[in-house]
């Protein structure tokens, strides 16, 4: 299997993350999080000659996916998404619903689906190689908040335990950049991140 290329691309006023996933040898990327600007987000794949041909939602909350519809349009890519937050993409954008375990394939790269419920009953992680795209589940020093419609500490509790059982070298890319640094590790996050060691629920609270 090749080593994806992973471009971060800070983005928006509440800042976000985008990121591509290429395999440049074959000159397609995939999307995860298009939010706020459609068009830079095509700009930073075209300029380095890349097509996007799938895009994936961590969640379906508006700063992670306030750009799906148009940067749909302009490239037409298979949208995947959680079967849990399925229901909450557009009418006339094709989907691709998505559970635990699911596989992605994008050209020679193989992307799997964790599913993380917590912040959102859809949330998931992709996970590629040895790189791990968290959204709004894990992020550097943190996790996302679970007092909002939807969130359920119990489930976020489950699923930090769930990533702090992957492998100590893969390297965490978060949904936002509120942390001390733009990306981690699993193995430094379960040393500095209280989350990760977080024994009830009421901790994540």
């Amino acid at each position: 299997m090749p080593k994806p290329t992973i471009k971060q691309i800070p983005i928006g006023p509440m800042m976000n993350y985008t990121y591509l996933i290429a395999d440049e040898q074959a000159g397609v990327c995939a999307v995860v999080d298009p939010c706020w600007d459609a068009e830079t987000i095509f700009l930073e794949a075209d300029k380095v000659g890349l097509k996007i041909e799938k895009i994936l939602l961590t969640h379906t909350h508006f700063d992670h996916a306030n750009a799906l519809e148009p940067l749909f349009n302009k490239t037409h890519a298979s949208v995947f998404v959680n079967v849990a937050e399925a229901a909450e993409i557009p009418s006339g954008i094709e989907k691709v619903e998505t559970g635990d375990g699911y596989k992605i394939e994008l050209a020679g790269l193989n992307i799997e689906c964790l599913h993380t419920p917590g912040h959102t009953p859809g949330s998931q992680c992709f996970l590629v190689n040895d790189s791990i795209f968290t959204g709004d589940t894990l992020f550097v020093d943190g996790c996302g908040r679970v007092d909002l419609p939807g969130g359920n500490p119990g489930e976020m509790l489950t699923s930090l335990k769930r990533l702090a059982s992957l492998d100590d070298g893969i390297t965490v890319y978060p949904g936002h950049n509120y942390g001390s640094s733009e990306r981690s590790t699993i193995g430094d996050q379960k040393k500095k991140n209280p989350y990760m060691n977080a024994n009830s629920e009421g901790a994540l609270l």
